[in-house]
């Protein structure tokens, strides 16, 4: 998916109003890859013998999945730009993140699908915060 997210900035038309490609790219991948590891991850716990111990992990897991895959598409439209409504979201998307990332942590010793989707979201925690410093 990096290819294609750096090929299509790259082939953006317009100025992208000085936006640090670089974050940009790592973040919509970061959101992207987040969204994918939360979903096989709830989908995991679903599948897990102590499904009810695992209930609020799951629902974390879906909203997280939900509001990255909203950001990666936010931050993959350029045209209209209105930097509140980006702003807004990435500090929507860290906060989600960093709420997944502890809750699953709390499991990732017992489940390996867990710790996997607790660094996911530490990643894309991380990036969607350092796009945010670069906006300024």
């Amino acid at each position: 998916m990096t290819t294609m997210v750096r090929d299509m900035l790259r082939t953006y038309p317009a100025d992208l109003g000085g936006v640090n490609r670089e974050a940009l790219e790592r973040c919509i991948n970061e959101c992207f890859n987040c969204a994918q590891a939360c979903t096989a991850c709830a989908d995991a716990c679903l599948s897990e013998e102590m499904v009810a111990e695992l209930r609020k992990c799951i629902r974390t897991n879906m909203d997280c999945a939900d509001i990255c895959e909203a950001t990666g598409k936010v931050l993959s439209r350029h045209t209209g730009y209105d930097a509140n409504i980006t702003r807004t979201q990435l500090q929507a998307c860290a906060m989600v993140c960093k709420s997944c990332a502890e809750e699953c942590e709390r499991h990732a010793d017992m489940h390996e699908h867990c710790r996997i989707c607790a660094e996911a979201c530490r990643r894309c925690e991380q990036a969607c915060n350092e796009l945010l410093a670069a906006l300024g």
